[in-house]
């Protein structure tokens, strides 16, 4: 059976902090492969403006090439709802039946997980993994609590590289460089594109 990691994300934009953490994932849960899900109209960012799905998703096409075990999905875009993880895991289970799924996620979600929408839904079809940073453990009275509720938890220790969708996008709009905490694909294409520069927005 294939072992494929999902990393969900607005990736506005996708950095090297988002595919440092995917990596640290295949490597210590020996996944066959990381598929990395842009979220079309994700649900904890309605309350700001987000670049276009198609945008975002064309940026992490970018960002995988060249690592044959990362690939890009657009399970999520096309639609006008909300996307929720329960109901793209649903959807991945199905097209992928020989798979089993593992869910990768930071620790900051997972001290939120509990409360998403069929959180249930989501301990039935896939394995957590939370990604953190060295010597930093989530409290454990939340790791009990989510394995109460059915929740198998991996933990993985990752280098922490702070960087940040929204610190890139200032400095982008700023007119200062980003080279280096992108993929070159990725700064190439916001360089194009003009993405993210005040003048566009």
């Amino acid at each position: 059976m294939r072992r494929v990691g999902i990393m969900g994300g607005t990736f506005d934009p996708i950095h090297m902090g988002h595919l440092s953490c995917a990596e640290m994932a295949r490597d210590a849960c020996a996944l066959d492969e990381v598929l990395f899900v842009t979220a079309g109209n994700p649900n904890f960012k309605q309350d700001r403006r987000i670049a276009p799905a198609k945008e975002r998703h064309a940026m992490v096409e970018l960002a995988v090439q060249g690592n044959a075990a990362f690939s890009a999905s657009d399970a999520e875009i096309g639609g006008a709802e909300v996307a929720y993880t329960a109901d793209t895991l649903a959807r991945l289970s199905g097209e992928r039946p020989d798979a089993e799924l593992f869910f990768i996620m930071g620790t900051d979600s997972l001290m939120t997980l509990a409360h998403w929408k069929n959180a249930s839904r989501i301990a039935e079809l896939a394995c957590i993994i939370c990604v953190s940073r060295p010597g930093f453990m989530p409290d454990g009275t939340v790791l009990s609590s989510l394995e109460e509720m059915g929740f198998r938890i991996k933990m993985v220790e990752a280098p922490l590289l702070d960087i940040s969708s929204s610190q890139i996008r200032a400095r982008v709009a700023r007119g200062e460089t980003v080279r280096y905490l992108v993929p070159d694909q990725v700064h190439s294409y916001l360089q194009a594109t003009g993405l993210y520069r005040k003048e566009r927005a």
